[in-house]
């Protein structure tokens, strides 16, 4: 088990780094055995989870571990059954729409179809976000009573931008308008340049998956704001109820 525990730790570290990382930094961020790390990272490499480059020495994450993930996407029923309800909305309204997964504090974006404009959001797929700073993460956190709010959360909130909501209090009564409103919505929290709407899908409780739609601002009207609110509310109801029927 310890064996199995250090692989999953040694994958999600070479995950969450933005660059490839030496064998002493990997050593110094997980506290292994510098032999055992060593001798791990070859296992892993043969096997094609991690790639390692030769002229630095440095190793990061392997096509392996994108063929996995995409595996979890192709069997995943939500997405399944969304995205098809997606391309109809962003047929309707022209912008990019997301389909996210609550994962601790952070959303995790599944799915995105993708705005046919020059100027769009591209797709977010595998990328995951502080919950607080998206509409997707405050939409979901918006099915939560606020005691269950703050246990997600951790106890300093990182803002990305100028414009995220870090101060707890704050957040609560976003949340609190957004639970009457039925929707939740942002603007240059994580993105600049970007207002964001987001819809939980309430196949299930607890409630883990909403879909959004992201518009850049130069955009982003009060006839446009409607249409997409009205989409997106049309759309969750949709996928809502299809989830339901299959029993998920």
């Amino acid at each position: 088990m310890k064996s199995a525990d250090r692989t999953v730790e040694l994958l999600e570290a070479l995950a969450s780094s933005e660059r490839r990382l030496t064998l002493t930094e990997l050593h110094h961020a997980l506290s292994y055995p510098k032999s055992s790390l060593y001798m791990l990272l070859q296992t892993l490499v043969a096997r094609g989870w991690v790639e390692v480059e030769p002229a630095s020495g440095t190793y990061g994450i392997g096509v392996r571990a994108l063929l996995v993930g995409t595996s979890y996407l192709d069997h995943d029923p939500v997405v399944q059954v969304a995205i098809r309800v997606m391309e109809h909305v962003r047929r309707e309204v022209n912008e990019t729409v997301h389909l996210a997964r609550l994962d601790g504090a952070d959303v995790v974006y599944l799915a995105s179809r993708e705005s046919e404009h020059h100027l769009r959001v591209v797709s977010r797929v595998g990328r995951r976000l502080p919950a607080h700073s998206t509409s997707l993460g405050k939409a979901l956190l918006a099915e939560r009573p606020a005691a269950e709010v703050d246990s997600i959360l951790p106890e300093e909130l990182v803002p990305l931008t100028p414009n995220t909501v870090v101060e707890r209090t704050a957040l609560h009564e976003q949340l609190a308008k957004f639970r009457v409103a039925g929707y939740a919505h942002e603007r240059e929290e994580n993105t600049p340049g970007l207002g964001c709407f987001a819809v939980a899908l309430p196949y299930r409780n607890p409630v883990i998956d909403a879909i959004s739609c992201s518009v850049p601002l130069g955009r982003l009207d009060a006839d446009h704001e409607n249409q997409v609110v009205t989409a997106l509310l049309e759309g969750a109801k949709t996928i809502t109820e299809l989830l339901r029927q299959f029993g998920r």
